[in-house]
């Protein structure tokens, strides 16, 4: 029996033992799966902060694009209102082409300043004073011609200045629009690609929390059957000492009664008793006095 008991403790504490390690094996791999569910919401954390600031910059750039677009479309409006303006003058132009006069100009400006001062310095009869007057506002018409045709010229080089201005600040507005544009896409691409990263590194962490929550399950298993076996143990140990106990008291009472036995023995057959066989045989009397 005792051999038997012997064997069951060793057994049960070998099968304890291997319950806790299988226990703090799994609690130890849940940790681990933890901790890199813990660093990759870490990346996520980071790439998040990266996608917003990525966001943010995409966004500013392409109001920026909008902006330049609004300030090209203008530019270009305004230069195509100019040539417009110019394609008018130059048909004004063309018109007064016709009407200018066979001398220059130069010679006509001379020509009247000299009636002129004639006309202010001489004493001439009425009638060739008439003449050269008549003769000096025909050459102020001629010269009218002239200034007409060059108050269109200013006109139009001022236009054709004025459009150049505004066709180069379209083409520079484009520029840094294509400029922006290409950008804003390279931002967007880089967005995408940390989006993805994102997306892949919460699949993973959502994996590693499964396995995490797995593993503490069974851990949590193996140590309910770790409990479960200690209080088993403790049960049959309990049980077994009982019953051991009241085994070795049956056994005591049997020891008891056989010396009580061989002391009545004894004693009927006048022999001296020892004390404690003198004790036995008080003990029993006293016993069978209660049992009567």
């Amino acid at each position: 029996m005792p051999a038997q008991n012997n064997k069951y403790v060793e057994e049960s504490t070998q099968q304890l033992q291997r319950l806790r390690q299988e226990r703090d094996e799994q609690n130890n791999q849940a940790k681990t799966w933890a901790e890199k569910r813990n660093n990759l919401h870490q990346q996520i954390k980071t790439l998040q902060t990266e996608a917003k600031n990525l966001r943010e910059k995409r966004d500013e750039t392409n109001l920026q694009v909008q902006i330049l677009k609004a300030a090209r479309e203008k530019a270009k409006t305004q230069a195509k209102q100019k040539q417009e303006q110019i394609a008018k003058l130059k048909e004004k132009r063309k018109t007064a082409a016709p009407k200018k006069p066979r001398a220059r100009q130069e010679d006509l400006e001379r020509e009247i300043k000299d009636l002129e001062w004639k006309i202010q310095t001489s004493s001439l009869p009425v009638k060739e004073e008439k003449a050269l007057v008549d003769r000096v506002q025909v050459l102020e018409k001629q010269c009218v011609v002239y200034k007409k045709i060059e108050q269109l010229n200013d006109e139009l080089f001022q236009l054709q200045t004025e459009t150049k201005a505004f066709q180069t600040e379209a083409k520079l507005k484009h520029e840094k629009l294509s400029e922006l544009a290409d950008q804003s896409q390279q931002l967007h691409t880089q967005l995408i690609e940390v989006s993805n990263n994102i997306k892949n590194l919460r699949q993973t962490a959502d994996e590693a929390h499964q396995k995490y929550l797995e593993l503490r399950h069974k851990a949590d298993e193996t140590h309910q059957k770790v409990v479960e076996l200690q209080q088993k143990t403790r049960s049959e140990r309990q049980q077994r000492e009982e019953k051991e106990k009241q085994q070795y008291e049956i056994r005591g009472q049997a020891l008891k009664a056989e010396a009580a036995k061989k002391a009545k023995e004894k004693k009927n057959r006048g022999e001296k008793l020892t004390w404690q066989e003198f004790q036995l045989l008080t003990e029993q009397d006293e016993a069978d006095a209660e049992t009567t």
